[in-house]
């Protein structure tokens, strides 16, 4: 059976913990842009892989993701796809949730609706691949700027409900300390266990630990378990309340990570 060749994911490293990702086409030397936060890493990357950009996509308003639009708008005239509902400076292309992009040399790229961490923050799939900003991290979530517990819960549950096999690239390395709150919520899931292993070996050896898969989240990210009992059971405790609605537990664990501070 014939199966489409795989897109390339080139990382880009900026600021301290910053990922801006570089989707390249398996057609031809041309790369999607995803949230440069700023232009320099970006225009290196592109000239080291030989490719040339062939759009900008933006999940959200925070100048870390938006910060060398304009210059390298200065360098190609690309568009530039954003949420409609945010102000963005050089977003050429507003675009709503259920937006479907078409791009030559790439697969169909689909718009999601992934409000909370900002109110319009929306978030791209393509090629089974998420490109989800600050909405899902590995090993956790974006914080509450501007937007709602509600909200973000709901855009976590439907960035669950996507195949296991879907590959997450969020846009900062918080995976090391977003494991060593998941494991006081969870001590003794073991997956948990064996993943912050893994990571602390990775961040040692100086790797990235972006992508994940989204069964790896699943399995251990306490965001997307808020209705696994052992996660309830924590979050409840730490709150001195019986909680037992999957969205008041959620609520609950972002307000004990927003305190967390890791010994």
């Amino acid at each position: 059976m014939f199966q489409e060749p795989v897109l390339p994911v080139h990382t880009v490293p900026a600021f301290t913990d910053n990922y801006i990702w570089l989707i390249e086409s398996a057609q031809c030397r041309q790369a999607l842009i995803v949230d440069p936060g700023e232009a320099e890493p970006v225009l290196t990357a592109l000239q080291d892989a030989q490719l040339t950009p062939n759009a900008i996509l933006i999940t959200h308003h925070h100048a870390d993701h938006t910060g060398g639009i304009e210059a390298l708008n200065h360098h190609y005239d690309i568009p530039v796809y954003g949420p409609h509902s945010e102000q963005i400076k050089g977003v050429t292309h507003p675009i709503f949730a259920g937006c479907l992009i078409q791009r030559d040399g790439f697969p169909p790229i689909y718009v999601l609706d992934t409000g909370g961490h900002t109110p319009g923050h929306i978030s791209y799939l393509i090629d089974q691949k998420l490109f989800c900003g600050d909405t899902l991290f590995a090993g956790g979530c974006g914080r509450l700027l501007g937007g709602t517990a509600p909200q973000l819960f709901a855009s976590l549950m439907a960035l669950k409900s996507l195949p296991d096999s879907t590959r997450v690239y969020c846009a900062h390395e918080y995976t090391e300390a977003n494991l060593a709150f998941a494991q006081t919520v969870e001590p003794e899931n073991t997956a948990l266990q064996q993943r912050l292993i893994y990571t602390r070996r990775q961040r040692a050896a100086g790797q990235p630990t972006v992508p994940s898969s989204l069964a790896e989240e699943k399995a251990t990210n306490p965001f997307l378990r808020c209705d696994e009992p052992a996660v309830m059971a924590a979050v409840s405790e730490k709150t001195g309340a019986q909680l037992t609605s999957p969205e008041a537990v959620f609520t609950a664990l972002r307000q004990w990570k927003d305190n967390f501070r890791s010994s």
